[in-house]
């Protein structure tokens, strides 16, 4: 008998990260692509197909039966219509982003929101693992969360978990989202590393390069630092007041930064909290993975292919 598989594929900004996985979330086959966005919306469209015709010839070559697809992809997504409803990075506008790719594949798809996917990761097999409620929050060039309450992750037709765009500056910048102060404009990688170069001439690539400065002890990082924390804190304290999270995941390119973050945030949210829950604070264990994995985990749980239940193979 044909052994399984599934096809899973987190589609980034800028990268598509996709695997072939086993019932266990083990990786049989990996690859990387650019995702073509600055060729427009379509493009991402056939980068995403041109993926899973890839992933899928791989199951062929192996002797694998692909049971199903997942696809985490950014913005706003209602999984259950699978529709890209929007998305600024991609440029989606309410696209049957699913049933396209089901279409071309002739396999089952399921579509999923890239940190609700990651959630569903980290709560199976992850920092999370055996939690029934917990907010999960990657901290990258944006900022978003998941929300698991009682074991179910909350989706709100695509729109809930947007931590990003809670207003952190009353007057602050202007977040491309159109409002003024978003908490992504202050505490996100890009933001932080945005904010140290215009305050200090000194350019920095990226957060990374702000936290070096931090380590040596540079005052325009620490108060760059410092308000991200803050604005970070402020922002959980709404969500832990609105969620009571047991545990709060923190992932992304920021969590890397270990305690160096952790620390000053976990006392910030404390000082902010009265009578609330008390959440512990963890750096997420599955890395940039954590979307593909959550991805394979949305395949599994799909009804299976035709045939995949007759044991023959999909094509594409």
């Amino acid at each position: 008998m044909t052994s399984s598989c599934v096809l899973a594929l987190d589609v980034g900004g800028t990268v598509l990260k996709g695997a072939l996985l086993d019932r266990d979330l083990r990786p049989l086959a990996e690859l990387r692509r650019p995702t073509g966005r600055e060729h427009g919306p379509d493009a991402v469209v056939d980068a995403i197909s041109a993926a899973l015709a890839e992933l899928a010839a791989r199951a062929a070559d192996l002797g694998l039966t692909v049971h199903g697809t997942g696809v985490a992809v950014l913005g706003i997504v209602d999984e259950s219509t699978g529709r890209a409803v929007y998305s600024e990075n991609v440029g989606w506008r309410d696209l049957p982003l699913a049933e396209i790719l089901a279409e071309r594949t002739g396999l089952p798809v399921a579509i999923g929101h890239d940190v609700r996917t990651g959630a569903r990761a980290e709560v199976a097999i992850g920092a999370a693992r055996g939690v029934r409620d917990v907010l999960f929050m990657p901290i990258g060039t944006g900022i978003s969360c998941a929300a698991v309450y009682d074991g179910q992750i909350i989706s709100g037709g695509g729109y809930a978990g947007e931590i990003g765009h809670l207003c952190a500056e009353p007057d602050g910048e202007l977040c491309p989202c159109g409002a003024r102060g978003c908490l992504e404009t202050v505490a996100s990688a890009a933001s932080i590393a945005r904010r140290f170069t215009a305050r200090s001439g000194r350019p920095a690539a990226g957060a990374a390069e702000v936290v070096a400065w931090l380590d040596k002890g540079d005052p325009c990082a620490r108060e760059v630092w410092d308000e991200a924390v803050a604005a970070l804190a402020t922002a959980l304290g709404v969500a832990v007041t609105l969620f009571a999270p047991e545990l709060i995941v923190l992932g992304g390119g920021l969590a890397e930064s270990g305690d160096r973050l952790l620390v000053p945030l976990g006392a910030a949210l404390e000082a902010r909290l009265t009578f609330q829950r008390r959440p512990r604070l963890v750096r997420a264990a599955l890395g940039d993975r954590a979307g593909c994995l959550g991805a394979g985990l949305l395949a599994w749980a799909q009804p299976a292919s035709p045939e995949a239940a007759s044991g023959g193979e999909s094509s594409l």
